[in-house]
């Protein structure tokens, strides 16, 4: 290559060894060195430092000898444990921001009986799989405090990012470090989430976000931005939304930006003592509003019952191996534990037709042994919703729940629903809907809660459907509320059963006879006779309603014995997966 002569090494009449240096060129501002090609005496140099030399141009004559009295040196040895001043400096600056270079901070959340924010990563995913992003930044503070103070108590800006696997499959990971103002969303902090949201997008990872943190930061100096409302962070995070599985983790304080990048995730997984709230006690005390204590704005005995929170858990651990459970559904089938004995189905609905039971051990008996995750349980409870695998094939769960309002589907119970339907169709995760309803909740009371949409909402949540769906009719299905509980009608499934315990109609039996014989009965004086004649009636009904009537009618797909129920919906999912 064309170059310029930089240095000359030796002297004409020395004599060298192969790998000597010999001169040095420099072209486009880089140094290359030239070696002796073999041992020899340095005769006659051609070139001066300065000089530009073409491509292929002679340096030096080197003229081998037999007895040069030195032998061929080849490479130095290398101390493979060297440390050089430069990776030394590196190595340094990625241990502070470890717990182990932070001894205080990390102390201090053991003191108060909470996880480092780089524990709850490790806890989550597969060993030694982690791959950081942005390890090295800092705040942009750099106007107001100084560069080694940032370094000392700003690592990684408050935010831990990067790729890992879960269960062999790979993942992106947030996590805000509260020990770090407070987990604030800062400059930095917004390019690293921008970066690995876009990543995920890309890739079609699941994302698990960490969200414990007090939203946006007003400290941050090094800028020329006014509102930075035009960050994309936000934006980004819903798109996400839909595409890949995704997990929030609350555990501590979690307001405005932290909150609102929590509140489009499929699931919000939080710990006890936990708050949650789109504003924090600064922005409320800022907007005028009053001091207001951390621990009341959206407590968890205001977030759980409202629906906001899918799944309470009682500590950091708790919450991690939750989200390990929700992510694994989304890793194809796999072999579980033994079921329980499928012969206690049997006994779960009691032979009373009007005696209310609890729905959830069906539901645990169906489901693989430690798969079932309800989510929302205290929210909407007329519908009982979980995800679990049956046979190794992962499936969302949706059941009556005859507790509450014998089954009856109330706008908020349509509401969960909608939302866990439309998480699975997102995700093309079958459901299996296990059926016991009187229909939706009616009545002018209930009308002022907007049933009409909320209830409209369910069924184009089931009619979009894409995945199999399951439907299993364990004692009522009457009017449009078993029809939603179908998505839409009783052949819209891939399959419908029913119990022998099951019994259909267009509306509740008792409301059918009052309302379709009510001139006759009223035409009855005495009162034991028109009861009597009532309960015929009812009697009539139930016996044309029941599962085998109906079944006969092929309204249903069949009757079967509850103790195949795991078995049956297992081939379907096979034939369908």
């Amino acid at each position: 290559m064309q170059a310029t002569v930089v240095s000359l090494s030796a002297e004409p009449g020395t004599v060298v060894a192969r790998g000597d240096e010999v001169a040095v060129l420099e072209a486009m501002k880089m140094e290359h060195v030239v070696t002796a090609p073999y041992a020899g005496t340095l005769t006659e140099w051609r070139v001066q430092p300065g000089d530009v030399v073409d491509a292929g141009a002679v340096l030096a004559v080197l003229t081998a000898t037999g007895d040069v009295g030195r032998e061929d040196r080849g490479e130095a040895p290398v101390d493979l444990d060297q440390v050089r001043p430069d990776l030394a400096e590196t190595l340094e600056r990625h241990r502070i921001g470890l717990d182990e270079g932070r001894p205080q901070a990390a102390g201090k959340r053991h003191a108060a009986g909470r996880r480092t924010a780089r524990e709850n990563i490790t806890g989550l995913i597969d060993p030694g799989s982690f791959t950081e992003y942005g390890a090295l930044a800092i705040a942009a503070q750099r106007r107001r405090r100084s560069l080694e103070d940032l370094i000392a108590n700003t690592p990684a800006d408050g935010l831990i990012t990067g790729t890992a696997t879960v269960g062999g499959r790979p993942v992106a990971v947030l996590a805000y470090d509260y020990t770090v103002l407070a987990g604030t969303q800062g400059i930095q902090n917004h390019r690293k989430t921008d970066r690995l949201y876009r990543l995920a997008l890309r890739e079609k990872l699941p994302l698990v976000l960490f969200a414990e943190g007090g939203g946006g930061r007003p400290g941050d100096t090094d800028t020329y931005a006014v509102a930075q409302l035009d960050i994309p962070t936000f934006r980004l995070a819903a798109q996400l939304s839909g595409v890949v599985p995704t997990v929030a983790v609350v555990s501590g304080y979690c307001f405005a930006g932290n909150a609102a990048l929590a509140s489009v995730c499929d699931m919000i997984i939080a710990t006890e003592g936990s708050s949650l709230g789109m504003g924090g006690p600064a922005m409320i005390e800022g907007g005028g509003l009053g001091v207001v204590a951390p621990g009341d704005v959206g407590p968890m005995a205001v977030q759980v019952p409202n629906g906001v929170v899918d799944v309470l858990v009682a500590d950091d651990d708790a919450a991690v191996a939750a989200a390990r459970r929700y992510l694994s559904l989304f890793t194809g089938p796999r072999p579980g534990a033994p079921p329980a004995d499928q012969r206690r189905l049997r006994h779960l609905v009691p032979e009373n037709r009007a005696r209310a039971y609890d729905v959830r051990p069906v539901i645990e008996t169906l489901a693989d042994p430690g798969s079932l995750l309800e989510v929302r349980a205290e929210f909407g409870v007329g519908i009982v919703t979980a995800f679990a695998r049956i046979a190794g094939h992962a499936v969302g769960v949706m059941a009556s729940n005859p507790r509450h309002l014998g089954g009856a589907i109330d706008g908020d119970a349509a509401d969960k629903a909608t939302r866990f339907l439309e998480i699975c169709r997102a995700h093309a995760l079958p459901v299996v809907s296990l059926c016991d309803t009187p229909g939706f909740m009616v009545g002018p009371e209930v009308e002022r809660t907007a049933t009409v949409r909320r209830f409209g909402a369910l069924f184009a949540a089931g009619a979009r459907l894409t995945a199999p769906l399951c439907v299993v009719v364990l004692r009522k299905a009457y009017g449009l509320g078993a029809m939603a509980m179908a998505g839409g009608d009783l052949k819209a499934p891939a399959l419908t059963v029913a119990w022998p315990t099951g019994e259909f109609g267009g509306m509740g039996l008792e409301g059918a006879v009052r309302l379709g014989y009510r001139r006759e009965l009223e035409a009855i004086a005495d009162p034991g006779e028109r009861e009597a004649r009532y309960q015929q009636l009812v009697a009539e009904h139930y016996e044309r309603g029941k599962a085998l009537s109906t079944a006969a009618a092929f309204e249903v797909d069949d009757v079967i014995d509850p103790a195949g129920t795991r078995e049956v919906i297992a081939r379907v999912l096979a034939r369908t997966s």
